[in-house]
């Protein structure tokens, strides 16, 4: 039973996707999911959470090494 106003990992995904991000999956989506067992939407989620991932890492990085230089 999903829990309204409770995000999964598809929403978080799906969240990544602004700007040209969005367009890469909305090209790479489809093609992707023809060639695996994929859905369309889980492809273009699992996309948006890389892209999400590598912000993540970019700013923690940059933090530390704030850190590290203070």
């Amino acid at each position: 039973m999903l829990y309204q106003g409770v995000m999964t990992g598809m929403d978080l995904g799906r969240a990544g996707l602004q700007g040209w991000r969005g367009k890469l999956a909305d090209a790479a989506g489809p093609v992707v999911a023809r060639n695996s067992p994929l859905t369309e939407d889980q492809v273009k989620a699992a996309i948006g959470a890389l892209f999400f991932a590598l912000a993540v890492f970019y700013v923690a990085k940059t933090l530390r090494d704030w850190v590290a230089t203070t």
